[in-house]
């Protein structure tokens, strides 16, 4: 197995309904380090970098309305696979079908408020990273 690096946010549901802790130890529990991590409340400008990628799609401007809604916390996790262990613990989109035991199967309450963001590629980690954390604020 290779080791990876991956980011994590807690959403803005996730921060308010107070699940932060329990969203960290999940991931701490199963062996990922963190290498970076911060609670920030994202600007517009980086939430529609973040997003650039569903620019052209009907819930753009949702997703951006909804991360910029409250303060979110962000996380570099690292450890084997991370990329596709921490999806695979996170669950489906949709937490109305995420599997119990999943994150969002666990806590999330829907499509949209399904309390975390993972990246999905080794490609969407190396862009999305650099719009929440700056080199200086990651441990190597």
């Amino acid at each position: 197995m290779a080791v990876e690096r991956t980011l994590v946010l807690v959403k803005p549901d996730g921060v308010e309904r107070g699940l932060v802790g329990e969203v960290i130890s999940r991931f701490e529990r199963k062996g990922f380090k963190i290498k970076a991590l911060k609670m920030l409340k994202m600007t517009r400008e980086m939430a529609e970098d973040f997003y650039s990628v569903h620019r052209e799609k009907p819930f753009f401007q949702d997703l951006v309305e909804f991360i910029t809604s409250g303060p979110i916390v962000a996380m570099i996790l690292e450890g084997d696979s991370a990329i596709d262990v921490v999806r695979l613990m996170i669950g489906a989109t949709d937490g109305r079908k995420a599997q119990p035991g999943t994150i969002r199967g666990d806590y999330a309450l829907s499509i949209q408020n399904n309390i975390v963001h993972a990246s999905d590629s080794q490609e969407s980690f190396q862009r999305e990273y650099k719009i929440v954390f700056s080199e200086d604020e990651i441990i190597p």
